[in-house]
């Protein structure tokens, strides 16, 4: 492979989306580029500056009336939910975080290459009518409908935060065109992302959720996207790849009780890199959700980034639990009605 250069797109404004001693806070940006810095890592990446979001492109996804409220509770400063807080900057600074997805969808499309958008707020989980779970506008839903108003009329959205993205599930749900493919932690917040949950109409079958119980490993989540992404992945043939990368799955995060390593984000990172290399000449834009403590963070973002860039990570072959084992034997069961397993 020859030298890739991944594009970093950030803003010092993310940080003003000020949300105090919440755990979804200022810091975690802050923590990443300055693990960057520290490693020599920004050097080797193109630092690119992010765009605000076109009130019509948050329309792809998102209803006027709900858009209308929040920027009317952004400027009263009232949250949109328990967890999702706002103040009188976040409406701009969620258009901000929704323009920087689209901004690195736009790197991989106008050049070779991939992209990791860092941004805050996160996205995953805000439907079409409703903010929630830390979550103003849907980045990424909005970076894939922006990829196929662009001419790429099917895109694989790949999910491995620790919680379900429901609302990008929501906004996709019966559309064929986008497949959606989301390991997490189950039981847990916000309570969807069951096996069976795979689409309706002409969507069935695009909708891919992986249950896995607490404490799943590297070797679980790998298992999980070799034996059942890599296969769908394939078949579907996208024309661009979408990653919610979120590291709340890292063992002592605190808001989810995964167990996977750093080094684990960088093999889950280079097959979905593989995925884009054989389907869509590699064109990976990757959107920052959660993860939580600061410097789990900071390092598993950065390996994500070094293998986008190029590099290879290192393989160790273990076998998942028992329980994981059986979860994923009954996705595929599920999943054969499909997709090649």
């Amino acid at each position: 492979m020859p030298p890739r250069r991944t594009g970093i797109i950030y803003h010092r404004d993310y940080l003003k989306h000020d949300t105090g001693s919440h755990p979804e806070r200022k810091e975690r940006l802050e923590s990443i580029i300055s693990h960057l810095k520290e490693t020599g890592m920004m050097e080797q990446l193109d630092l690119i500056e992010p765009r605000y979001a076109e009130l019509n492109e948050i329309h792809y996804i998102h209803s006027w009336e709900y858009i209308e409220k929040v920027k009317k509770y952004s400027m009263l400063e009232i949250p949109l939910d328990p967890d999702t807080i706002l103040c009188k900057d976040s409406y701009n600074i969620a258009l901000l975080a929704a323009g920087g997805a689209i901004t690195g969808v736009d790197a991989v499309l106008d050049k070779a290459g991939s992209s990791f958008a860092l941004v805050r707020p996160p996205g995953h989980h805000a439907e079409p009518e409703r903010g929630m779970g830390f979550c103003i506008f849907n980045n990424v839903a909005i970076a894939a409908r922006h990829a196929q108003k662009r001419g790429k009329k099917r895109v694989l959205i790949v999910d491995w935060d620790a919680h379900h993205g429901n609302g990008t599930q929501e906004a996709f749900y019966d559309d064929p065109t986008v497949l959606y493919f989301s390991t997490h932690q189950y039981p847990h917040y916000p309570g969807t992302g069951w096996m069976n949950e795979v689409g309706i109409k002409e969507g069935r079958g695009c909708n891919i959720n992986v249950p896995l119980p607490p404490g799943t490993d590297d070797a679980g989540f790998i298992s999980a996207f070799e034996e059942i992404l890599v296969p769908a992945a394939l078949e579907f043939r996208p024309d661009i790849v979408l990653v919610s990368a979120g590291q709340d799955a890292a063992m002592g995060d605190g808001l989810a009780q995964m167990n996977m390593s750093v080094n684990g984000f960088a093999v889950l990172a280079f097959i979905v890199r593989s995925i884009a290399e054989k389907s869509c000449e590699g064109k990976l834009a990757a959107v920052l959700e959660g993860g939580y403590d600061l410097g789990l963070l900071a390092r598993c973002a950065a390996a994500i980034i070094q293998v986008l860039n190029g590099k290879g990570p290192e393989r160790e072959k273990s076998a998942p639990g028992q329980r994981v084992r059986e979860r994923i034997e009954e996705i595929k069961k599920i999943q054969s009605e499909f997709w090649p397993v």
